[in-house]
């Protein structure tokens, strides 16, 4: 389950300038055909159905390529939880994880596009900065609504395959799918928090966008940077919760390499930030405050070089978390739950 960052803070309401490389002076940019003077969710959502048909396509796709592989069996969904060897009785289920998956690549695409936004920029772009901004603005929308109807549809299983009374079953799925701690079974103990952190963090850190100009620009920056948590904690459900990546193997490899463009990109944007304010001095200043401050972006910085240097080593040792395989004369039985 994955979760959307929201747009990058604009340079300026009035006019949609960019930032430029060398400090905070900002160069007026030509807004996109229809944009308004400030952008509004409204604008916002008008622009983004281009971008949502495509993320509906893209899910489309998924979910064909999953039913197929439940109904030859070859996903490993089947070997941890043989009953959903029918396809055609879990494809509700199926159609979730497909909007999970199209949800974390959309939320990918974001962080990706508000790293390189707020951070050094490639000289030639097929985009301008105005026009990137409001894509990555659109995408954190579409974002939004994928992990939305991902979340629904896993609770509508729950609903669908429960014996008790309608009443009954609506109140336990909504209680499983939607309150932290109110799914209590195996993995999903943590795996379903972990995403509805993900979830109800995106929502507020998306739409405050659209109120910044009441909160402050400087308020909206601080609450702006923990966008980055809220796709830690996408990646980290997925990881958990998610049955094509259960096991050792090169799918769930081919996760753990998606996050190198992003740590890179974070480590650029920490050691180029657009804004001369975020740079780190050469040395630490004076006060007991500017040296605190100093230590921590160094240390942040460390933190990125780090992450870099492990996500580095997971891939290519292979050692990515994942569960052994199990032998294929297993009589086991894998209950996913």
């Amino acid at each position: 389950m994955t979760n959307p960052p929201p747009a990058p803070e604009p340079a300026a309401a009035a006019e949609t300038p960019v930032s430029t490389a060398p400090g905070d002076r900002k160069v007026p940019g030509p807004r996109p055909p229809g944009e308004p003077r400030r952008p509004t969710l409204r604008s916002d959502l008008r622009a983004s159905w281009p971008d949502g048909l495509v993320a509906l396509v893209i899910t489309a796709a998924v979910f064909v390529l999953l039913y197929i592989r439940i109904r030859n069996k070859t996903s490993s969904t089947v070997t941890v939880m043989p009953f959903m060897a029918d396809a055609g009785g879990f494809w509700m289920y199926f159609l979730s994880q497909a909007f999970g998956w199209s949800a974390l690549l959309w939320a990918w695409g974001t962080v990706i596009l508000g790293l390189m936004l707020s951070g050094p920029r490639p000289g030639r772009l097929p985009l301008s900065g105005p026009r990137l901004e409001r894509l990555h603005r659109t995408t954190s929308l579409n974002t939004i609504a994928l992990i939305a109807a991902h979340a629904l549809l896993f609770a509508a299983e729950l609903v669908r395959h429960d014996t008790a009374a309608w009443n009954s079953a609506v109140a336990t799925a909504f209680v499983e799918a939607f309150v932290p701690g109110g799914y209590d079974s195996g993995t999903g103990q943590i795996a379903i928090p972990v995403g509805q952190a993900a979830l109800y963090l995106a929502i507020p850190l998306g739409l405050l966008f659209y109120v910044r100009h009441r909160i402050g620009p400087k308020t909206w920056r601080v609450l702006h940077r923990c966008v980055i948590v809220v796709y830690v904690l996408s990646v980290w459900h997925t990881l958990l919760y998610g049955t094509n990546v259960w096991y050792d193997g090169w799918f769930r490899t081919s996760v753990w390499l998606l996050q190198l463009p992003v740590a890179a990109l974070l480590l650029l944007r920490l050691l180029r930030p657009a804004r001369r304010s975020e740079r780190l001095p050469g040395r630490p200043g004076e006060t007991a405050k500017a040296r605190t401050g100093w230590a921590l972006r160094l240390g942040g910085r460390l933190a990125v070089v780090a992450i870099v240097v492990a996500l580095v080593a997971v891939v290519a040792s292979g050692r990515d978390g994942g569960r052994s395989v199990p032998p294929d004369d297993t009589s086991s039985t894998h209950n996913h739950d």
